[in-house]
């Protein structure tokens, strides 16, 4: 794909044509960060040019807890190692419910 500039004078078609090049070859934040100091711009300058020109990929942003791991199946760990049903232990908040089970799965 050859991306080009719209009278741009902040970014030469030369210097547009290798922030793509390189940045297509290896699509990551430490890439953004390389051409940011190669090309003596700041970080957000590059991303906001990669992305008007169709080529930048968001990274994903972290979430605060682990990936489908839902309140059920906390309290579903709990009661299996305990042995027995807690039907309050739902209405426990979810980090309450994960240092409960750690705790006991750390302690067997």
């Amino acid at each position: 794909m050859k991306a080009t500039a719209e009278k741009s004078t902040n970014y030469p078609q030369d210097v547009i044509d290798v922030m793509v090049t390189e940045y297509e070859a290896n699509p990551t934040r430490d890439t953004v960060a390389i051409l940011a100091t190669q090309f003596e711009k700041s970080e957000r300058s590059v991303i906001a040019k990669l992305s008007a020109l169709g080529v930048y990929v968001p990274q994903p942003r972290p979430t605060k807890r682990p990936a489908k791991v839902r309140k059920v199946d906390l309290v579903a760990d709990i009661q299996r190692i305990w042995g027995f049903e807690v039907a309050s232990l739902v209405k426990a908040s979810f980090t309450d419910l994960e240092k409960i089970r750690n705790e006991f799965e750390s302690n067997s």
